[in-house]
């Protein structure tokens, strides 16, 4: 499947379930990477705009690009109200975005998915001298017993998962794209989920098995095991380290 279109069939269960990201990141990329009122910054891979939204009303101008038209089209709908944001439809590797206009370039939860060669050219096209771009992901931790036995789950019943996970890059891939001058910061997040709510998380996750197929029915059998082994009042919490590799290219 193109990775462009891997999540037109869970827009909703994304919008709904995706975790945000802290403040603390948010003013680690205006302290350290120049984001600013006056900043010119792209967000590529927009999604459904879960951090385009949170980067709007601290800058400049910003270009939100995603080239999956349903995900596209529910972050114009959440900021509608934003004057400062320019829709493109464009790739990772063509974005669209006027040459030599951005002092950041922000990717949230979507590097995995690019051609990283083609989008480092990209990123030289577009940034100012001195511009950065920073590479974020909400890393799921695995530091209770559920998040334990969810990621079992995942890996014994997701088709792909292994395939298709983040975690597949490691040093050389980051040296590589930031010519080996790079940082990596992390800040805690958190998500607290009744069982409806994990069950939606699952299914924003474009590894998740086809509802209704055995192996959507065999994990989904298991979540439910282990939410009414752990939950506490109900709710089981997600944890995350947000992680943002950041340099220049």
């Amino acid at each position: 499947m193109d990775s462009t279109q891997r999540f037109s069939a869970r827009v909703e269960a994304y919008v709904k379930y995706r975790p945000g990201y802290p403040a603390a990141m948010l003013d680690f990329l205006a302290a350290e990477l120049a984001m600013g009122p006056e900043a010119r910054v792209a967000d590529i891979g927009a999604g459904t705009g879960i951090l385009t939204a949170l980067l709007a009303p601290r800058v400049g101008q910003l270009w939100a690009v995603e080239p999956n038209a349903d995900m596209r089209g529910a972050a114009e709908r959440l900021l509608a109200a934003a004057d400062n944001v320019h829709w493109l439809g464009g790739s990772a590797e063509v974005t669209g975005v006027p040459a030599g206009s951005l002092d950041l370039i922000t990717v949230a939860q979507a590097f995995h998915w690019f051609d990283h060669a083609a989008f480092k050219a990209e990123c030289r096209r577009l940034l100012k001298p001195g511009g950065h771009v920073a590479l974020i992901w909400n890393d799921r931790l695995t530091d209770t017993e559920f998040l334990q036995a969810y990621e079992a789950g995942l890996r014994a019943y997701s088709g792909d998962y292994e395939e298709v996970n983040h975690r597949n890059l490691g040093e050389a891939d980051f040296s590589a794209f930031f010519e080996g001058e790079y940082r990596l910061d992390c800040f805690p997040n958190r998500q607290w989920f009744d069982l409806d709510g994990v069950l939606g998380r699952l299914n924003s996750s474009s590894y998740a098995p086809v509802v209704g197929s055995p192996a959507y029915e065999s994990l989904t059998t298991l979540i439910r095991r282990e939410f009414a082994r752990c939950a506490l009042d109900g709710q089981i919490a997600f944890n995350y380290s947000t992680l943002v590799y950041s340099g220049r290219v």
